[in-house]
């Protein structure tokens, strides 16, 4: 990479996005899921104490980080706390290790070629956001690694505008807390978060995608796991005897909806086939179901039983088992209730010449589980996009927009 000074955000990115942080599922049952974890939580709680932040904590059981920039307002009113958080770790679906970042300086609007040895290429017409960069600078991987843009470059951002108001003291503000956490990417970012401790009247997430993304809506989810027991015998004298566990979940498979991941976009809830493990004797399905609305997420779970029940029924004995847990609810049946933190954020990016783009997440987000445990956090942009693989890029020019969009946020209940 070329030897340069960047802004004090990208050169946070930069940095930040060497440390591999991959957090992995199947050591989910603890916080943090891996103890790499903890070396960019321990360099996030040493450089806010370098920088002057205040009350500054790291949870050394479970990996979480927490700092606060103190009021200095002259005015007697009450402004709002406001809380940012963003999460340190990044996802098992392709490697951290050995993260090298480079840039692309004034994108020409071009496929980028990331590994011609491996041939691995950002395309266009695969990502067309990259229109949206043509004439900008953009930070790619060499096509080895992902980039850790979710959610290093929310990170980077939290610390720069930490930096900015530290620095300046002169620029009057509310109380200011950033909370980074652990595991977000396998579902257990705020498992242990210290809601009261962290002291916001109200937090965002920054741990979007494109500029201008403000998202207040994110899915209802359940995860389910089918259990399918069979019969095995000897396959040559099997006939009318054999029941195999594997044809039998393939079966329920077919049954559902095709409303699956691939083929749906916006509102449109989708169930997803996400591992499917076992043999003759017994195999075992995970999915996940999801939907923005709550009265279709109740009756995708309910047509999922009912398939259930079906097969049970057509062979004339239980070899079904269904088991379904909740894992977060739509955020904005709490948002709503107070939209001036939404409102809040358009303001924000109107001043820093910023269309903003409310939509609604096709996911979840740890704003979502917040916004249910008394704090309410919508989401926003982080500026980098094509997240969980190789292609992952973000962009310079509008990853300092957003520092500045950060500072807006903090500023306008100000009546700045």
């Amino acid at each position: 990479m070329e030897d340069q000074k960047y802004s004090t955000v990208i050169e946070n990115f930069l940095r930040y996005v060497k440390i591999d942080t991959q957090s992995l599922e199947k050591y989910s049952d603890k916080t943090p899921s891996t103890e790499k974890q903890r070396n960019l939580a321990c360099l996030l709680r040493d450089e806010l104490l370098e920088m002057g932040a205040s009350n500054v904590r790291y949870d050394e059981e479970h990996c979480y980080v927490y700092a606060e920039i103190p009021p200095n307002l002259l005015i007697k009113r009450r402004v709002p706390a406001i809380g940012f958080i963003a999460h340190i770790d990044t996802s098992e679906a392709v490697s951290g290790t050995d993260v090298r970042p480079h840039i692309v300086k004034q994108y020409d609007g071009t496929d980028i070629v990331l590994n011609e040895e491996r041939n691995i290429v950002t395309r266009v017409s695969e990502f067309p956001m990259l229109k949206e960069c043509i004439g900008k600078s953009l930070i790619v991987t060499d096509g080895n690694t992902l980039l850790g843009g979710d959610d290093k470059a929310g990170v980077a951002e939290i610390m720069a505008m930490a930096e900015y108001f530290l620095k300046h003291p002169e620029v009057k503000h509310g109380k200011i807390c950033i909370g980074f956490t652990p595991d977000e990417e396998v579902g257990n970012g705020v498992e242990y978060f210290d809601i009261d401790g962290f002291g916001a009247d109200y937090a965002y997430t920054v741990d979007g995608g494109e500029i201008g993304d403000i998202s207040y809506e994110c899915f209802n989810a359940a995860g389910a796991t089918l259990m399918v027991r069979g019969k095995s015998v000897h396959p040559g004298s099997a006939k009318n005897i054999m029941k195999n566990a594997v044809k039998l979940a393939y079966e329920f498979i077919s049954m559902l909806p095709d409303e699956c991941p691939e083929n749906t976009e916006g509102y449109e809830g989708f169930y997803h086939v996400d591992s499917i493990e076992g043999n003759v004797e017994n195999t075992t399905v995970e999915f996940i179901i999801r939907d923005h609305n709550s009265e279709l997420f109740e009756q995708r779970k309910q047509i999922v039983k009912d398939c259930v029940a079906q097969l049970n029924e057509k062979y004339g004995e239980k070899l079904f088992e269904l088991e379904i847990k909740e894992q977060y609810r739509n955020m904005r049946e709490m948002i709503e209730k107070e939209m001036h933190i939404v409102d809040n954020v358009v303001e924000a990016m109107k001043r820093a010449g910023v269309e903003p783009k409310i939509s609604p997440i096709r996911g979840g987000t740890d704003g979502a589980r917040l916004s249910f445990e008394g704090l309410l956090c919508p989401n926003i942009c982080t500026g980098s996009e094509g997240h969980h693989g190789r292609n992952e890029f973000a962009c310079i020019e509008d990853m300092e927009t957003i520092v500045e969009i950060l500072k807006n946020i903090v500023l306008l209940p100000c009546g700045v």
